[in-house]
């Protein structure tokens, strides 16, 4: 009870009212007590016109005068004349005087504790002004203890009613804050169990239905971010699911592909020389697909596979790539251009840089050829003492803010409408087992920019935990 937030509340509210009605306690008791000794000297001054009316009053009805101002002398000045109007014994000398015509707020809170602090029974001399013009100055001795006896009265009364506040307030409140936080929180918490218990089933998803403004911001938040969970889980079972398909289809792909490489090694005998022109290349393809399978069923026990370096021809990759795209265009609408340096060398898994170049210039053949409009693809390559770097653009559309903000995270990272967004995710994952980068350089209305660098350092950085030092001399 005390742990729980309408416990703490309730705790909380009857200290704070308690603590305001202590506040107000102290300038009470001080009115209470100016009022008491300002009763006494009207008391007082009745006394003595009583006396001044009649003067053969007996000395009986004098002390009966005196009892019931509760004082023991009235001292009336007129015309700068002190007179004794009434007087009786003092049993103790005077211990101090309070002037009651002008004191402030805190000479009476201070008079009043000291009053209410202090036991003795103490004789005091009060001094007032007369009502009613009844002269100068009014003076009268009398004891403190009734005073006290009154005041400490006074005060336990306040705080009993003050106690008696704080409880029907804090039972309220502490009522309120059931109804209106504690069990609005509970539904919140109930439903953050509930579809942590199946956060794939989207029914579980919380429905916003607070009236509270941060509640409701929270509960906001919460159904976005189950929303996209909810999501990614059952983008990652999806995913599962083809990954178990494709390792099928490639065992399957693989077997057919290797047949097919068989019959190749017999066309490349013929001798019609288109044939033996294009047979090469469809030995070349044909082989890129079986190790493109081997390589996908392998996929579930490692990544991707740690590449062989060797040196290279970089423009040789790139006109490989672009011969095996123009075939892919009907019309010479897209212009392919080569501005690699012819001598450049570099040091790379032949196969792995293929793939890479391919998806990129795959990817911006496609996006032109979208636009219906005349387009150019171009590769460009530069080198210093560190890296390779090579330059990949095009004058396509540039990539829509959805693709931008997903762009190597897969089925979400895709460009046309039904396209998975494999290609940059796997050219990104290959460039990173060089030790390498691919990052998107710039997209505008005027076209897309991809920088791939490799790296001339013997270490080869990556994910891969089979990573490994690589001898410069036997590349």
């Amino acid at each position: 009870m005390i742990n729980s937030l309408s416990g703490r509340f309730l705790i909380l509210t009857i200290v704070f009212v308690m603590l305001a009605e202590v506040l107000i306690f102290v300038p009470s008791v001080a009115r209470f007590r100016e009022d008491y000794l300002l009763a006494r000297l009207e008391r007082a001054q009745i006394a003595s016109l009583a006396v001044e009316a009649d003067d053969m009053l007996s000395p009986e009805l004098k002390a009966e005068l005196l009892r019931n101002a509760d004082v023991l002398n009235v001292v009336l000045r007129r015309d700068q004349a002190r007179q004794l109007a009434l007087s009786s014994p003092i049993p103790r000398p005077i211990h101090a005087s309070y002037d009651m015509r002008a004191p402030t707020g805190l000479m009476l809170i201070r008079d009043a504790l000291a009053t209410m602090t202090d036991p003795e029974d103490r004789i005091i001399r009060v001094l007032g002004n007369p009502v009613q013009g009844g002269g100068l100055l009014i003076e009268v001795t009398m004891e403190q203890r009734p005073l006290r006896a009154a005041m400490i009265d006074y005060g336990l009364n306040v705080l009993a009613l003050s106690a008696v506040i704080s409880a029907i307030t804090a039972s309220l409140l502490f009522f309120a804050a059931r109804v209106l936080l504690v069990r609005p929180m509970s539904r919140f918490i109930h439903s953050i169990q509930t579809y942590a218990a199946a956060p794939e089933d989207a029914r579980r998803i919380i429905a916003p239905t607070a009236r509270m403004t941060e509640l409701r911001h929270a509960e906001d938040a919460l159904q976005s971010m189950q929303t996209e969970l909810t999501g990614a889980l059952k983008q990652k079972d999806r995913l599962a699911q083809l990954g178990g398909a494709v390792a099928k289809v490639s065992h399957d792909l693989r077997n057919i592909l290797t047949s097919a490489q068989l019959f190749t090694d017999r066309i490349e005998s013929s001798d019609d020389p288109l044939v033996k022109r294009m047979a090469p290349k469809l030995v070349g393809s044909i082989t890129r697909a079986v190790n493109l399978c081997e390589t996908t069923l392998a996929f579930g026990r490692v990544d991707e596979p740690q590449p062989s370096l060797s040196r290279v021809s970089l423009t040789s990759i790139i006109a490989e790539v672009f011969e095996g795209e123009r075939l892919a265009v009907a019309d010479k609408s897209i212009t392919f251009i080569n501005a690699a340096p012819a001598s450049m060398m570099i040091r790379a898994d032949s196969e792995q840089l293929f793939r890479v170049l391919s998806n990129l210039v795959r990817n911006a053949r496609q996006a032109i050829t979208a636009t219906k409009q005349d387009g150019t693809i171009t590769i460009n390559a530069t080198e210093n003492d560190e890296a390779w770097v090579i330059d990949v653009t095009d004058t396509g559309p540039g990539l829509p803010r959805k693709a931008q903000e997903h762009l190597f995270q897969p089925f979400q990272g895709g460009v046309r409408k039904g396209g998975s967004g494999l290609g940059l995710v796997i050219a990104a994952e290959l460039a990173r087992g060089h030790g390498g980068r691919l990052d998107l350089t710039q997209t505008s209305d005027q076209g897309t920019h991809f920088t791939l660098s490799l790296p001339k350092a013997d270490l080869i950085l990556s994910d891969n935990p089979l990573s490994e030092m690589v001898d410069p001399k036997n590349t």
